[in-house]
């Protein structure tokens, strides 16, 4: 685990992996119950109380079953207790019957533990169109076991699909003078694209959040994370990132007037953001993660397309992909955004190398720019000249891996 610094009087540095169950009054496990042709597949996150909670969901126009009625539980009183998670079958495009079989796992779970069924969110990931199977659900639910450390790397695993890794992180704050805990897990490889994708991210704390405030904080942190990442430019049927936050810190309720109220925020805000990384990172057959910066736009928004724009391009990634410093294809991307830009002010680094100055290529060295496109991490820089605003977008690189992986997922 990376060493967690505090830095000055804010969040100190997430730590990777982290572990869901960090926070006060979590617990989770996992368990194969025959939904995918192997490994853990039935993933359960449990809070000892009534946990206030929010959520964000996908902007695709087939929402999946789960997510309907997930909102049906936060709908009642805005409090979750315990979350479901499968993985290999997304229960969507299944119509009055997928429905029903949600409500049925929110049903058997909260029989299970004694709880209400609002209290109860359930998430599906994997292929669409096919039932679940209820029979293997049923046996999940009963057997799992829910305990802390293990059971967070048991969750973790249990909600991933084409997933090459657990994707977790956590850091620490102080509110009140207490030691407040912010900790997530999330999946996520392909179909990955802004305004959500097919992840899901689940987020606890033991902080104690104002219902409202905490919708605003989450949707504040997703813009600034998993709406700025891009794979392949697909958008899920069943994304959806869902906060907890179990109060047990006991400090008073966190709410835009509290004088921490800004340091929660950023410590929600860098979960979700390496979080993101993560599963930019895992892009289906990805080499490289690239992290786009743009700079002196005339407003966040414009930083915001742009950024965008550039880690979605397909040309880009696959210029990345066979390290190819071909920084044509970044101006391109810059002025397909579909902002206003001025080609005469732009300016473009590759890493450390700059090689374009005022929208024309500048004398560098090709080695040494092609060498910026060798480690793992791959930086763009680009400033338009137009103000001050800035915004950083995360994407991978397009490799042959993406094109076997996704011709073959049924099969």
């Amino acid at each position: 685990m990376k060493e967690a610094v505090r830095v000055g009087d804010g969040p100190t540095r997430v730590q990777v992996p982290g572990c869901i169950t960090a926070p006060r009054g979590f617990v989770a496990g996992g368990v194969a119950c025959g939904i995918k042709p192997q490994g853990l597949d039935l993933g359960m996150l449990y809070c000892e109380v009534p946990a206030v909670s929010a959520a964000v969901f996908t902007q695709n126009a087939f929402r999946a079953a789960p997510l309907v009625v997930t909102e049906e539980s936060l709908v009642r009183d805005g409090r979750l207790q315990m979350v479901v998670v499968n993985s290999g079958n997304a229960n969507a495009c299944t119509g009055e019957r997928g429905l029903a079989d949600a409500r049925r796992v929110r049903r058997m779970a909260a029989e299970r533990f004694g709880i209400a069924e609002h209290h109860v969110a359930v998430a599906s990931t994997g292929v669409i169109g096919v039932f679940l199977p209820m029979e293997n659900l049923e046996r999940g639910i009963a057997a799992v076991q829910l305990t802390a450390e293990a059971g967070s790397g048991q969750f973790a695993t249990a909600i991933c699909t084409t997933d090459t890794r657990r994707k977790t992180s956590q850091l620490q704050l102080t509110v009140d003078g207490r030691t407040v805990t912010i900790a997530g897990a999330a999946k996520g490889a392909g179909m990955i694209h802004p305004n959500m994708a097919t992840m899901l991210v689940f987020l606890t704390t033991d902080a104690a959040v104002e219902r409202a405030a905490l919708t605003d904080a989450l949707r504040a942190a997703v813009d600034d994370s998993f709406n700025m990442i891009s794979v392949d430019g697909d958008t899920s049927t069943n994304d959806m990132v869902l906060v907890m936050a179990s109060g047990l810190a006991e400090n008073r309720p966190l709410s835009p007037s509290h004088p921490d109220w800004p340091a929660f925020v950023e410590g929600l805000t860098e979960v979700c953001v390496e979080l993101a990384k993560q599963i930019a990172r895992d892009g289906e057959g990805a080499t490289h993660i690239i992290e786009a910066t743009v700079e002196g736009a005339a407003d966040r928004s414009m930083a915001r397309r742009v950024a965008r724009s550039i880690v979605q391009s397909n040309l880009v990634k696959t210029a990345v992909y066979g390290g190819d410093a071909n920084w044509g294809r970044i101006v391109m991307a810059v002025g397909n955004s579909g902002c206003t830009v001025v080609p005469d002010k732009v300016r473009v680094w590759l890493g450390t190398v700059q090689v374009v100055e005022n929208g024309m290529p500048t004398v560098y060295d090709e080695a040494a720019a092609t060498a910026e496109l060798a480690p793992e991490l791959v930086k763009i820089r680009v400033h338009l000249g137009l103000g001050q605003a800035q915004a950083t977008a995360w994407g991978s690189d397009l490799t042959e891996g993406y094109i076997h992986i996704n011709g073959s997922y049924r099969s």
